[in-house]
Protein backbone atom coordinates (compact mmCIF):
# COMPACT_ATOMS: atom_id res chain seq x y z
CA UNK A 1 0.00 0.00 0.00
CA UNK A 2 1.07 3.23 -0.72
CA UNK A 3 3.50 5.60 2.43
CA UNK A 4 1.87 9.48 1.39
CA UNK A 5 1.32 11.76 -1.20
CA UNK A 6 4.53 13.00 -1.39
CA UNK A 7 5.65 10.10 -2.69
CA UNK A 8 5.29 7.57 -5.43
CA UNK A 9 3.73 4.48 -4.41
CA UNK A 10 3.77 1.09 -6.33
CA UNK A 11 1.85 -2.00 -6.92
CA UNK A 12 1.40 -3.82 -3.59
CA UNK A 13 2.63 -0.46 -1.40
CA UNK A 14 0.15 -0.06 1.94
CA UNK A 15 -2.89 1.76 1.74
CA UNK A 16 -1.87 5.35 3.24
CA UNK A 17 -4.19 3.31 0.93
CA UNK A 18 -6.73 2.62 3.41
CA UNK A 19 -9.17 4.41 1.32
CA UNK A 20 -12.87 5.28 1.70
CA UNK A 21 -15.80 7.92 1.35
CA UNK A 22 -17.58 10.21 3.66
CA UNK A 23 -21.05 10.56 4.78
CA UNK A 24 -22.82 9.48 1.66
CA UNK A 25 -20.97 6.02 0.74
CA UNK A 26 -20.75 5.60 -3.19
CA UNK A 27 -19.25 1.82 -2.04
CA UNK A 28 -20.55 -1.16 0.02
CA UNK A 29 -23.21 -1.10 2.40
CA UNK A 30 -21.24 -0.59 6.17
CA UNK A 31 -20.12 -4.12 7.41
CA UNK A 32 -22.43 -5.99 9.15
CA UNK A 33 -19.08 -6.98 11.62
CA UNK A 34 -18.90 -3.52 12.94
CA UNK A 35 -19.95 -2.78 16.46
CA UNK A 36 -20.35 1.13 17.76
CA UNK A 37 -18.94 1.85 20.97
CA UNK A 38 -16.36 3.06 21.45
CA UNK A 39 15.24 -9.41 8.40
CA UNK A 40 17.09 -10.65 10.53
CA UNK A 41 15.53 -12.59 13.77
CA UNK A 42 15.06 -10.81 17.15
CA UNK A 43 17.85 -10.88 19.61
CA UNK A 44 16.12 -11.68 22.56
CA UNK A 45 14.75 -15.50 23.05
CA UNK A 46 11.46 -16.97 24.21
CA UNK A 47 11.68 -16.29 28.55
CA UNK A 48 9.77 -18.92 30.60
CA UNK A 49 7.01 -16.88 31.75
CA UNK A 50 5.50 -13.53 30.08
CA UNK A 51 8.29 -10.96 29.55
CA UNK A 52 7.87 -7.16 31.09
CA UNK A 53 7.63 -4.15 29.10
CA UNK A 54 10.34 -1.77 29.43
CA UNK A 55 12.34 0.88 27.41
CA UNK A 56 16.16 1.03 26.66
CA UNK A 57 18.15 3.88 25.85
CA UNK A 58 20.37 3.42 22.76
CA UNK A 59 21.80 4.96 19.61
CA UNK A 60 19.13 6.46 17.13
CA UNK A 61 18.62 4.86 13.77
CA UNK A 62 20.91 6.15 11.49
CA UNK A 63 18.75 6.50 7.35
CA UNK A 64 20.95 6.85 4.53
CA UNK A 65 20.16 9.78 4.60
CA UNK A 66 20.93 11.39 7.86
CA UNK A 67 17.58 12.95 9.19
CA UNK A 68 19.57 16.49 11.38
CA UNK A 69 16.39 16.09 14.07
CA UNK A 70 17.74 12.71 15.23
CA UNK A 71 21.06 14.66 16.17
CA UNK A 72 19.54 16.26 19.23
CA UNK A 73 17.11 13.06 19.46
CA UNK A 74 16.92 10.91 22.45
CA UNK A 75 16.21 7.14 21.64
CA UNK A 76 16.00 3.28 22.33
CA UNK A 77 14.23 0.35 21.84
CA UNK A 78 10.65 -0.34 23.29
CA UNK A 79 10.45 -4.30 24.56
CA UNK A 80 7.34 -5.25 24.17
CA UNK A 81 5.63 -8.99 24.07
CA UNK A 82 5.31 -10.15 20.45
CA UNK A 83 1.81 -11.54 21.20
CA UNK A 84 0.61 -10.93 24.40
CA UNK A 85 -2.47 -13.05 24.22
CA UNK A 86 0.04 -15.90 24.07
CA UNK A 87 2.20 -15.66 27.91
CA UNK A 88 5.77 -17.36 27.96
CA UNK A 89 6.39 -15.73 24.08
CA UNK A 90 9.38 -13.85 23.03
CA UNK A 91 9.92 -10.13 22.85
CA UNK A 92 10.40 -7.84 20.73
CA UNK A 93 11.99 -4.53 20.26
CA UNK A 94 10.35 -1.30 18.64
CA UNK A 95 12.73 2.01 17.84
CA UNK A 96 11.61 5.11 19.67
CA UNK A 97 12.99 8.72 19.32
CA UNK A 98 12.23 11.23 21.60
CA UNK A 99 12.56 14.73 19.29
CA UNK A 100 13.11 17.67 21.68
CA UNK A 101 11.23 20.96 21.36
CA UNK A 102 12.48 23.58 19.12
CA UNK A 103 11.69 26.11 22.04
CA UNK A 104 13.15 24.45 25.02
CA UNK A 105 13.25 27.31 27.34
CA UNK A 106 9.45 26.77 28.16
CA UNK A 107 7.62 23.36 26.12
CA UNK A 108 4.38 22.19 26.72
CA UNK A 109 4.65 19.67 29.30
CA UNK A 110 2.80 17.68 26.84
CA UNK A 111 4.18 15.90 24.30
CA UNK A 112 2.86 14.54 21.00
CA UNK A 113 3.38 11.15 19.85
CA UNK A 114 3.46 10.37 16.31
CA UNK A 115 1.13 7.01 14.67
CA UNK A 116 2.47 6.94 10.84
CA UNK A 117 0.90 5.76 8.15
CA UNK A 118 1.19 2.70 5.65
CA UNK A 119 1.11 0.35 7.76
CA UNK A 120 4.21 -0.94 6.83
CA UNK A 121 5.88 2.43 5.63
CA UNK A 122 9.18 3.54 7.67
CA UNK A 123 8.10 5.61 10.20
CA UNK A 124 11.20 7.28 10.61
CA UNK A 125 11.43 8.62 7.18
CA UNK A 126 8.67 11.19 8.61
CA UNK A 127 10.54 13.06 10.76
CA UNK A 128 11.44 15.64 8.77
CA UNK A 129 7.83 16.22 7.13
CA UNK A 130 6.79 16.54 11.34
CA UNK A 131 9.46 18.69 12.04
CA UNK A 132 8.71 20.99 8.77
CA UNK A 133 4.87 20.93 10.09
CA UNK A 134 6.07 21.95 13.42
CA UNK A 135 5.22 18.83 15.74
CA UNK A 136 7.90 19.66 17.75
CA UNK A 137 8.01 23.85 17.80
CA UNK A 138 6.77 23.75 21.47
CA UNK A 139 6.61 20.03 23.13
CA UNK A 140 8.61 17.27 22.53
CA UNK A 141 7.60 14.49 19.58
CA UNK A 142 7.55 11.32 19.65
CA UNK A 143 8.12 8.92 16.99
CA UNK A 144 7.86 4.89 17.42
CA UNK A 145 8.17 2.66 14.33
CA UNK A 146 5.05 0.03 14.89
CA UNK A 147 6.00 -3.50 14.99
CA UNK A 148 7.63 -5.12 12.39
CA UNK A 149 8.58 -1.89 10.99
CA UNK A 150 12.32 -0.84 9.44
CA UNK A 151 14.44 -0.27 12.44
CA UNK A 152 12.56 -2.97 14.47
CA UNK A 153 13.38 -6.35 15.70
CA UNK A 154 12.30 -8.35 13.97
CA UNK A 155 11.37 -6.66 10.65
CA UNK A 156 8.99 -7.89 8.40
CA UNK A 157 10.62 -6.47 5.58
CA UNK A 158 9.80 -8.71 2.23
CA UNK A 159 12.71 -7.88 -0.30
CA UNK A 160 11.12 -10.43 -2.23
CA UNK A 161 7.29 -8.10 -3.10
CA UNK A 162 10.18 -5.22 -3.59
CA UNK A 163 11.61 -7.06 -6.35
CA UNK A 164 8.38 -7.53 -7.85
CA UNK A 165 7.01 -4.50 -7.83
CA UNK A 166 10.29 -3.57 -10.08
CA UNK A 167 9.75 -6.15 -12.34
CA UNK A 168 5.85 -5.49 -12.23
CA UNK A 169 5.78 -2.09 -14.13
CA UNK A 170 6.75 -3.86 -17.70
CA UNK A 171 3.71 -6.29 -16.66
CA UNK A 172 0.08 -5.55 -17.13
CA UNK A 173 -1.48 -3.98 -13.86
CA UNK A 174 -3.97 -6.51 -13.67
CA UNK A 175 -2.21 -9.53 -15.94
CA UNK A 176 -1.90 -13.69 -14.63
CA UNK A 177 1.83 -13.50 -14.69
CA UNK A 178 1.86 -10.70 -12.74
CA UNK A 179 -0.89 -11.95 -9.95
CA UNK A 180 1.44 -15.20 -10.22
CA UNK A 181 4.95 -13.70 -9.64
CA UNK A 182 3.20 -11.56 -6.64
CA UNK A 183 2.15 -14.71 -4.96
CA UNK A 184 5.36 -16.43 -5.50
CA UNK A 185 6.67 -13.63 -3.77
CA UNK A 186 4.61 -13.34 -1.16
CA UNK A 187 4.62 -17.31 -0.54
CA UNK A 188 8.44 -16.50 0.00
CA UNK A 189 8.43 -14.13 2.36
CA UNK A 190 6.26 -15.87 4.36
CA UNK A 191 8.03 -18.64 4.53
CA UNK A 192 11.28 -17.26 5.19
CA UNK A 193 9.56 -14.40 8.24
CA UNK A 194 7.76 -17.79 9.48
CA UNK A 195 11.07 -19.92 9.60
CA UNK A 196 12.61 -17.41 12.03
CA UNK A 197 10.05 -17.54 14.31
CA UNK A 198 7.61 -14.81 13.87
CA UNK A 199 4.51 -14.87 14.50
CA UNK A 200 2.34 -13.22 11.95
CA UNK A 201 -1.40 -13.31 13.41
CA UNK A 202 0.55 -10.75 16.04
CA UNK A 203 1.13 -7.79 13.85
CA UNK A 204 -2.23 -5.84 14.32
CA UNK A 205 -4.07 -3.18 15.15
CA UNK A 206 -5.01 -4.05 18.48
CA UNK A 207 -1.23 -4.73 19.31
CA UNK A 208 0.04 -1.77 17.91
CA UNK A 209 -2.35 0.08 20.16
CA UNK A 210 -1.15 -1.91 23.45
CA UNK A 211 2.62 -1.11 22.47
CA UNK A 212 1.85 2.66 21.98
CA UNK A 213 0.04 2.35 25.58
CA UNK A 214 3.30 0.64 27.12
CA UNK A 215 5.49 2.86 25.57
CA UNK A 216 3.90 5.89 27.82
CA UNK A 217 3.82 4.09 31.10
CA UNK A 218 7.67 3.29 30.02
CA UNK A 219 8.54 6.79 29.46
CA UNK A 220 6.67 7.44 32.60
CA UNK A 221 4.58 10.26 30.67
CA UNK A 222 1.29 11.49 32.38
CA UNK A 223 -0.55 12.66 29.81
CA UNK A 224 0.23 13.02 26.07
CA UNK A 225 -1.27 14.37 22.42
CA UNK A 226 -1.64 11.91 20.28
CA UNK A 227 -1.42 12.67 15.60
CA UNK A 228 -1.93 9.96 13.23
CA UNK A 229 -2.73 10.04 9.49
CA UNK A 230 -3.98 7.27 7.34
CA UNK A 231 -3.51 3.85 8.54
CA UNK A 232 -2.15 6.17 11.78
CA UNK A 233 -5.86 7.16 12.14
CA UNK A 234 -7.35 4.18 12.24
CA UNK A 235 -4.36 3.34 14.82
CA UNK A 236 -5.11 6.18 16.88
CA UNK A 237 -8.96 6.12 16.77
CA UNK A 238 -8.07 2.43 18.15
CA UNK A 239 -5.88 3.43 20.48
CA UNK A 240 -8.30 5.73 22.22
CA UNK A 241 -10.93 3.92 22.54
CA UNK A 242 -8.52 0.47 23.88
CA UNK A 243 -6.08 3.27 26.18
CA UNK A 244 -8.04 6.10 26.72
CA UNK A 245 -5.88 6.87 30.09
CA UNK A 246 -3.15 9.73 29.42
CA UNK A 247 -4.40 10.74 26.44
CA UNK A 248 -4.87 14.68 26.63
CA UNK A 249 -6.23 15.26 22.69
CA UNK A 250 -6.27 13.25 19.91
CA UNK A 251 -5.46 14.55 15.87
CA UNK A 252 -6.20 12.33 12.61
CA UNK A 253 -5.39 13.30 9.36
CA UNK A 254 -6.59 11.69 6.19
CA UNK A 255 -8.90 9.72 8.02
CA UNK A 256 -10.11 6.15 8.28
CA UNK A 257 -12.36 5.05 10.26
CA UNK A 258 -11.48 1.61 11.78
CA UNK A 259 -15.34 0.33 11.43
CA UNK A 260 -15.10 0.76 7.81
CA UNK A 261 -11.67 0.03 6.83
CA UNK A 262 -12.45 -3.03 4.33
CA UNK A 263 -11.16 -3.74 0.47
CA UNK A 264 -14.07 -3.04 -0.94
CA UNK A 265 -14.71 -0.02 0.73
CA UNK A 266 -11.39 1.62 -1.01
CA UNK A 267 -13.43 2.46 -4.26
CA UNK A 268 -15.54 5.12 -3.08
CA UNK A 269 -12.33 7.14 -2.06
CA UNK A 270 -10.96 6.66 -5.02
CA UNK A 271 -14.03 8.15 -6.71
CA UNK A 272 -14.32 10.87 -4.53
CA UNK A 273 -11.12 12.20 -4.61
CA UNK A 274 -10.97 12.21 -8.48
CA UNK A 275 -14.72 14.19 -8.95
CA UNK A 276 -13.19 16.88 -6.68
CA UNK A 277 -10.25 17.15 -8.80
CA UNK A 278 -12.48 17.05 -11.78
CA UNK A 279 -15.07 19.37 -10.40
CA UNK A 280 -12.03 22.20 -8.87
CA UNK A 281 -11.00 21.95 -12.50
CA UNK A 282 -14.31 23.00 -13.76
CA UNK A 283 -14.30 25.70 -11.29
CA UNK A 284 -11.52 27.20 -13.00
CA UNK A 285 -12.40 29.37 -16.01
CA UNK A 286 -8.81 28.48 -17.56
CA UNK A 287 -8.59 24.65 -16.78
CA UNK A 288 -12.57 24.14 -17.67
CA UNK A 289 -12.21 25.79 -21.32
CA UNK A 290 -8.98 23.86 -21.88
CA UNK A 291 -9.92 20.40 -20.41
CA UNK A 292 -14.24 20.61 -20.93
CA UNK A 293 -14.91 17.09 -19.99
CA UNK A 294 -12.43 15.17 -18.11
CA UNK A 295 -14.43 11.96 -16.30
CA UNK A 296 -15.29 11.25 -20.51
CA UNK A 297 -11.57 11.47 -20.72
CA UNK A 298 -10.52 9.32 -17.97
CA UNK A 299 -13.26 6.52 -18.88
CA UNK A 300 -11.84 6.25 -22.15
CA UNK A 301 -8.48 5.89 -21.51
CA UNK A 302 -9.02 3.74 -18.93
CA UNK A 303 -10.87 1.51 -21.39
CA UNK A 304 -8.55 2.17 -24.33
CA UNK A 305 -6.05 1.37 -22.49
CA UNK A 306 -7.23 -1.72 -20.75
CA UNK A 307 -7.98 -3.27 -24.17
CA UNK A 308 -4.63 -2.10 -26.12
CA UNK A 309 -2.24 -1.31 -23.26
CA UNK A 310 0.87 0.35 -24.71
CA UNK A 311 4.19 -0.93 -24.11
CA UNK A 312 7.08 1.34 -24.24
CA UNK A 313 10.97 1.90 -23.20
CA UNK A 314 11.21 5.12 -20.52
CA UNK A 315 13.85 6.12 -18.61
CA UNK A 316 12.76 6.21 -14.79
CA UNK A 317 12.24 10.28 -13.66
CA UNK A 318 15.92 10.04 -12.14
CA UNK A 319 17.91 9.20 -14.79
CA UNK A 320 19.76 5.54 -15.73
CA UNK A 321 18.92 2.81 -18.55
CA UNK A 322 15.19 3.03 -20.02
CA UNK A 323 12.83 0.18 -18.83
CA UNK A 324 9.99 -1.37 -20.15
CA UNK A 325 6.76 -0.37 -18.85
CA UNK A 326 3.27 -1.50 -19.62
CA UNK A 327 0.44 1.34 -19.56
CA UNK A 328 -3.24 -0.19 -19.05
CA UNK A 329 -5.96 0.67 -17.29
CA UNK A 330 -5.81 -0.05 -13.81
CA UNK A 331 -1.95 1.36 -14.26
CA UNK A 332 -3.57 4.73 -15.11
CA UNK A 333 -5.87 4.63 -12.62
CA UNK A 334 -3.35 3.31 -9.98
CA UNK A 335 -0.70 6.19 -11.23
CA UNK A 336 -3.58 8.71 -10.53
CA UNK A 337 -4.23 7.00 -6.70
CA UNK A 338 -0.61 7.21 -5.93
CA UNK A 339 -0.12 11.09 -6.80
CA UNK A 340 1.89 10.54 -10.03
CA UNK A 341 1.34 13.10 -11.82
CA UNK A 342 0.08 15.56 -8.41
CA UNK A 343 -3.60 16.05 -8.87
CA UNK A 344 -2.85 19.51 -10.51
CA UNK A 345 -1.16 18.06 -13.28
CA UNK A 346 -3.87 15.24 -14.12
CA UNK A 347 -5.97 17.30 -16.51
CA UNK A 348 -2.82 17.73 -18.93
CA UNK A 349 -1.70 14.72 -18.35
CA UNK A 350 -4.91 12.87 -19.06
CA UNK A 351 -5.62 15.39 -21.87
CA UNK A 352 -1.66 14.64 -23.52
CA UNK A 353 -2.59 11.10 -22.77
CA UNK A 354 -5.87 11.08 -25.43
CA UNK A 355 -3.94 13.13 -27.64
CA UNK A 356 -1.60 10.35 -28.31
CA UNK A 357 1.10 11.77 -25.86
CA UNK A 358 1.47 8.95 -22.65
CA UNK A 359 4.77 10.45 -21.48
CA UNK A 360 3.54 11.89 -17.69
CA UNK A 361 2.46 8.54 -16.78
CA UNK A 362 4.93 6.67 -18.77
CA UNK A 363 7.48 8.40 -16.83
CA UNK A 364 5.89 8.07 -13.27
CA UNK A 365 4.88 4.07 -14.14
CA UNK A 366 9.02 3.71 -14.80
CA UNK A 367 9.46 5.15 -11.43
CA UNK A 368 8.14 2.16 -9.72
CA UNK A 369 11.13 0.02 -11.68
CA UNK A 370 13.54 2.02 -8.76
CA UNK A 371 12.66 0.08 -5.50
CA UNK A 372 14.22 1.16 -2.14
CA UNK A 373 14.46 -2.80 -1.66
CA UNK A 374 13.79 -4.35 2.00
CA UNK A 375 12.89 -0.60 3.46
CA UNK A 376 9.04 -1.48 3.47
CA UNK A 377 7.69 -3.76 5.82
CA UNK A 378 5.38 -5.54 3.34
CA UNK A 379 4.86 -8.33 6.50
CA UNK A 380 3.32 -5.94 8.30
CA UNK A 381 0.83 -4.69 5.66
CA UNK A 382 -0.38 -8.18 4.75
CA UNK A 383 -0.86 -8.81 8.47
CA UNK A 384 -3.03 -5.79 9.05
CA UNK A 385 -4.51 -5.89 6.04
CA UNK A 386 -5.34 -9.91 5.79
CA UNK A 387 -6.87 -9.70 9.50
CA UNK A 388 -8.74 -6.75 9.52
CA UNK A 389 -9.71 -5.15 5.79
CA UNK A 390 -10.53 -8.61 4.22
CA UNK A 391 -12.48 -10.74 6.19
CA UNK A 392 -16.64 -10.40 5.38
CA UNK A 393 -15.97 -9.96 1.82
CA UNK A 394 -15.09 -11.53 -1.20
CA UNK A 395 -13.15 -10.69 -4.99
CA UNK A 396 -16.68 -10.25 -5.83
CA UNK A 397 -17.46 -7.63 -3.04
CA UNK A 398 -14.25 -5.30 -4.14
CA UNK A 399 -15.80 -5.92 -8.17
CA UNK A 400 -19.63 -4.61 -7.05
CA UNK A 401 -17.77 -1.56 -5.13
CA UNK A 402 -15.67 -0.48 -7.95
CA UNK A 403 -18.71 -0.87 -10.81
CA UNK A 404 -20.78 1.38 -8.43
CA UNK A 405 -18.15 3.49 -8.27
CA UNK A 406 -17.01 4.15 -12.31
CA UNK A 407 -20.01 2.43 -13.86
CA UNK A 408 -19.02 1.18 -17.62
CA UNK A 409 -15.26 0.55 -16.95
CA UNK A 410 -14.06 -2.94 -17.66
CA UNK A 411 -14.12 -5.10 -14.76
CA UNK A 412 -10.21 -5.98 -14.62
CA UNK A 413 -9.92 -2.93 -13.71
CA UNK A 414 -12.24 -2.97 -10.99
CA UNK A 415 -11.92 -6.52 -9.86
CA UNK A 416 -8.86 -4.94 -7.87
CA UNK A 417 -8.61 -2.89 -4.71
CA UNK A 418 -6.76 0.12 -5.81
CA UNK A 419 -3.31 -0.50 -4.52
CA UNK A 420 -3.81 -3.65 -3.30
CA UNK A 421 -4.25 -5.97 -6.69
CA UNK A 422 -5.03 -9.67 -5.82
CA UNK A 423 -5.28 -8.71 -2.15
CA UNK A 424 -7.63 -11.58 -1.33
CA UNK A 425 -5.45 -14.10 -2.82
CA UNK A 426 -2.63 -13.24 -0.88
CA UNK A 427 -4.31 -13.50 2.13
CA UNK A 428 -5.15 -16.82 1.51
CA UNK A 429 -1.40 -17.24 1.29
CA UNK A 430 -0.50 -15.16 4.44
CA UNK A 431 -3.45 -17.14 6.42
CA UNK A 432 -3.71 -14.76 9.64
CA UNK A 433 -6.75 -15.29 11.55
CA UNK A 434 -9.62 -13.29 11.16
CA UNK A 435 -9.96 -9.99 13.67
CA UNK A 436 -12.70 -8.18 11.97
CA UNK A 437 -14.81 -8.40 14.72
CA UNK A 438 -12.17 -7.27 17.16
CA UNK A 439 -11.11 -4.28 14.82
CA UNK A 440 -13.85 -2.68 12.93
CA UNK A 441 -15.18 -1.24 16.17
CA UNK A 442 -16.71 2.74 16.45
CA UNK A 443 -14.51 4.77 18.77
CA UNK A 444 -16.35 7.27 21.06
CA UNK A 445 -15.82 9.15 24.21
CA UNK A 446 -15.47 12.68 25.52
CA UNK A 447 -11.68 12.90 24.27
CA UNK A 448 -10.90 16.17 22.06
CA UNK A 449 -10.53 15.05 18.86
CA UNK A 450 -9.63 16.63 15.55
CA UNK A 451 -10.34 15.37 12.30
CA UNK A 452 -8.13 16.93 8.95
CA UNK A 453 -8.97 15.76 5.44
CA UNK A 454 -8.03 16.95 2.00
CA UNK A 455 -10.70 17.34 -0.55
CA UNK A 456 -8.06 15.87 -3.12
CA UNK A 457 -7.71 12.76 -1.42
CA UNK A 458 -7.74 9.80 -3.34
CA UNK A 459 -6.86 7.08 -0.81
CA UNK A 460 -9.13 8.45 2.25
CA UNK A 461 -12.19 9.84 0.95
CA UNK A 462 -12.58 13.69 2.72
CA UNK A 463 -15.89 13.46 3.39
CA UNK A 464 -14.89 10.12 5.84
CA UNK A 465 -14.01 11.97 8.64
CA UNK A 466 -17.54 13.44 9.03
CA UNK A 467 -18.57 9.59 9.78
CA UNK A 468 -15.76 8.90 12.06
CA UNK A 469 -16.82 12.35 13.93
CA UNK A 470 -20.51 10.65 14.59
CA UNK A 471 -19.41 9.27 17.62
CA UNK A 472 -17.24 11.81 19.01
CA UNK A 473 -19.54 14.44 20.12
CA UNK A 474 -15.72 16.80 21.58
CA UNK A 475 -14.91 16.67 17.73
CA UNK A 476 -14.28 18.97 15.18
CA UNK A 477 -13.50 18.37 11.36
CA UNK A 478 -11.78 20.02 9.01
CA UNK A 479 -11.72 19.75 5.31
CA UNK A 480 -8.76 21.55 3.31
CA UNK A 481 -9.18 22.45 -0.26
CA UNK A 482 -7.16 21.29 -3.26
CA UNK A 483 -4.94 19.17 -0.81
CA UNK A 484 -4.30 15.33 -0.95
CA UNK A 485 -3.34 12.82 0.94
CA UNK A 486 -1.52 13.54 4.50
CA UNK A 487 -2.87 17.23 4.67
CA UNK A 488 -0.78 18.88 7.80
CA UNK A 489 2.62 18.75 5.41
CA UNK A 490 1.22 20.00 2.63
CA UNK A 491 -0.91 22.56 4.09
CA UNK A 492 0.60 25.87 6.13
CA UNK A 493 -3.29 26.50 7.11
CA UNK A 494 -3.79 23.16 8.69
CA UNK A 495 -0.38 23.26 10.17
CA UNK A 496 -1.88 26.24 11.93
CA UNK A 497 -5.36 24.74 12.71
CA UNK A 498 -3.38 21.83 14.28
CA UNK A 499 -1.47 23.86 16.74
CA UNK A 500 -4.26 25.62 18.05
CA UNK A 501 -5.94 22.39 18.89
CA UNK A 502 -2.87 20.95 20.64
CA UNK A 503 -2.72 24.36 22.94
CA UNK A 504 -6.27 24.10 24.00
CA UNK A 505 -8.19 21.02 22.91
CA UNK A 506 -10.87 22.27 24.73
CA UNK A 507 -11.42 25.16 22.85
CA UNK A 508 -12.59 25.47 19.42
CA UNK A 509 -9.38 25.35 16.99
CA UNK A 510 -9.11 28.29 14.84
CA UNK A 511 -10.01 27.18 11.56
CA UNK A 512 -10.34 31.17 10.12
CA UNK A 513 -7.45 30.52 7.39
CA UNK A 514 -9.36 27.52 5.72
CA UNK A 515 -11.77 30.84 4.52
CA UNK A 516 -11.44 31.32 1.17
CA UNK A 517 -8.84 29.40 0.68
CA UNK A 518 -8.75 27.88 -2.87
CA UNK A 519 -7.30 24.73 -4.70
CA UNK A 520 -4.15 26.09 -6.72
CA UNK A 521 -4.26 26.09 -10.45
CA UNK A 522 -4.55 23.63 -12.36
CA UNK A 523 -1.71 23.46 -15.52
CA UNK A 524 -2.95 24.41 -18.43
CA UNK A 525 -0.81 23.26 -21.85
CA UNK A 526 -1.06 24.60 -25.17
CA UNK A 527 -4.02 23.94 -27.72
Amino acid sequence: MPKHSMRAVTAVAALACLTAVGAAPAGPARPTTAATATGPVPRATAPPSSPAVRFVPGACPQPPEPIEALGDARCGVLQVPENRSRPGGRTIELAVAVIPALAPAKPAKEPVVFMAGGPGADTFDDIPFLVDSGLNKDRELIVMAQRGNLYDRPNLACPEVDRFNAEAVGLGYDAKQAEDLLLKAVEECRGRLTSQGVDLSAYNTTENAADFADLRKALDIPRWNVYGYSYGSDLALTYLRRHPEGVRAVAVDSVAPPQYATLPWTWSSVAEGIDNIFEACAAQPACKDRYPDLRRTLTEQVRRLEAQPLTLDVAPPGGGKPVKVVLDGGALLNLIVAYTPRPKDVPAALTELAAGNPERFAQARAAGSVQNVGAFAHGLTNSVACAEWAPGYAEADVLAAGRKAFPGWPDTVLAQAPQLPFQYPVCRLWNVPDRAAVQRVATAGAIPVLLVSGTFDVKTGASWAEEAARTLPRSTTVQIPGIGHWVVPQSPCAQRVLASFLDRPTAPPDTGCVDGLEPQPFTIIPE
